[in-house]
């Protein structure tokens, strides 16, 4: 960063072949934090050459369990170490208040703690052939060459869903973060290589996809993709990297529902609802975008979350008072206020929001405030269209057949929340709900042991708990007969 190489490659420091940069700007005021090396396909090729070299004649595949264990966890008291300075990065670069990013480094670490503990219990499963002379075992072995490419909203957070459990199964990889927000994955490679990581097993370019997206997907040098973003880029990727029949795992984020029942807490079903969509400016892929809420509560709960979002202090993160932060670019913003303009023009009833603040303070910044539209229905694009901004849409329901339809009624599927003291319609519910997480009276939270991902458009795979280390392993059979007989097939007569 500000003229010390940012690229990392083969386990060395370098700038972009082509001297490009770029500047990284503080969604907050406009401010440029810092000016970054920006990397050119032949960097991004020469990145995938690295880890193919580091994978296919290196000693890291082969390091056993134990050593890898011991890398992670390493890694994992790097970032408590380095909390603080991780945790400013992120806020400076995403928006974000500085209260979410600390507990962005902790969620991380928890995920190096997790796979450091899962790598040291996997273990190769014996199959009964019945045959005493042969041994049949299916073993795990790591998937080769490893591209990870995270989004801006959670660097840090979604490149650790990553490289951890890439590390544990013992692959090589080339990182690539979004370039709008890449200084905490820099500092977070910095990291990895003081914590020993082998040159060429992980490797670091940035830069935009269109530029760097060939030398990364196109690729035959490339085992496994892990993408996390949007739905577009996703299907782009699904599609080249068929060509050379490379597993992919996608993430493409949701239109997510939140249904409440006109039995549901009050209290903590209203926080919760602003929580789930405001948390961040809505830049949350699982984000409770869709309220769905019983009519005969619909109004008074309607106008309690308008209440409650009028009083939702925004401002720069760094300010201990601010309760949410910008959105992450000006061109975002624009995005945002596009998809407000089309809910107005389709009929959606503006309540609350909808324009810019007015706020001084507030005018350097790419500020959005929280907006609720009530009166929505499938057909608006506003309810059916993934915003990625502060923006609720409420639809009403009056039985419990209708609220499941109205949650299932989407292309996506990543998440989806339910609100009911009626625990046996609480699972009714949960379970015809076609979503890879379901909150029941509870919203957003994850645990590192717990895999996450979406049905449907939403994506493919799975990240964290067992499955999200399998993605980065090929299982294989070993048939070993201890006492080697003719098999008789042939006679030769």
């Amino acid at each position: 960063m500000n003229g010390e190489p940012d690229l990392f490659v083969g386990g060395t420091w370098v700038h972009a072949c082509d001297g490009g940069t770029r500047d990284v700007v503080n969604p907050a005021d406009g401010s440029v934090i810092a000016t970054v090396d920006e990397a050119a396909d032949a960097d991004a090729r020469d990145a995938v050459r690295a880890a193919r070299a580091a994978f296919d004649d290196g000693a890291w595949p082969a390091t056993p369990v134990a050593e890898r264990a011991a890398l992670l966890d390493r890694i994992a008291d790097l970032l408590q170490r380095d909390k603080e300075e991780l945790a400013v990065l992120e806020t400076r670069d995403t928006g974000k208040t500085l209260a979410e990013s600390r507990i962005d480094v902790d969620d991380v670490t928890s995920v190096f703690r997790y796979y450091a503990k899962l790598v040291g219990v996997e273990a190769d499963r014996v199959v009964d052939v019945g045959d005493p002379t042969v041994i049949s075992r299916v073993v795990r072995e790591p998937i080769g060459v490893c591209v990870l490419i995270a989004p801006w909203n959670y660097p840090l957070l979604q490149m650790s869903w990553k490289i951890a459990p890439a590390l544990g199964a013992g692959c090589t990889m080339v990182a690539k973060p979004s370039e709008v927000t890449p200084l905490s994955t820099i500092a977070f490679v910095h990291l990895l290589e003081e914590a020993g990581v082998p040159p060429g097993v992980v490797n670091l370019v940035q830069g935009s996809g269109a530029v760097l997206g060939a030398a990364l997907t196109d690729n035959a040098d490339v085992d496994f993709i892990s993408f996390t973003g949007g739905l577009a880029t996703g299907r782009t990727i699904s599609r080249v990297a068929a060509e050379h029949v490379t597993k992919v795992a996608v993430e493409l984020g949701g239109k997510n529902p939140h249904i409440v029942f006109a039995d549901a807490e009050w209290e903590s079903s209203v926080d919760q609802v602003l929580t789930g969509v405001f948390l961040h400016s809505g830049q949350v892929c699982s984000a409770g975008t869709r309220l769905i809420v019983e009519e005969s509560i619909a109004d008074d709960f309607v106008a309690a979350l308008v209440e409650r979002a009028e009083k939702i202090r925004m401002g720069d993160g760094m300010d201990p008072a601010s309760e949410t932060g910008p959105l992450v670019s000006e061109q975002h913003r624009a995005k945002v206020e596009a998809h407000v303009a089309t809910a107005i023009s389709e009929g959606a009833k503006l309540l609350t929001g909808g324009s810019r603040p007015t706020d001084p303070a507030l005018a350097a910044g790419s500020f959005y405030p929280p907006t609720i539209f009530d009166g929505c229905d499938r057909s608006m694009a506003i309810v059916r269209e993934e915003t990625f901004g502060p923006i609720l849409t409420v639809e009403r329901f009056t039985s419990e057949a209708e609220a499941i339809g109205l949650g299932n009624d989407t292309e996506y599927g990543l998440a989806a929340g339910v609100r009911t003291s009626d625990a046996a319609r609480g699972e009714r519910v949960v379970r015809a709900l076609r979503h890879g997480t379901v909150w029941l009276n509870d919203f957003g939270y994850y645990t590192a042991a717990a895999e996450w991902g979406g049905f449907r458009k939403s994506g493919n795979g799975r990240e964290l708990g067992p499955t999200g280390l399998a993605e980065y392993q090929e299982i294989k059979h070993i048939w070993h007969n201890t006492a080697p007989k003719s098999a008789g097939w042939f006679t030769g007569e």
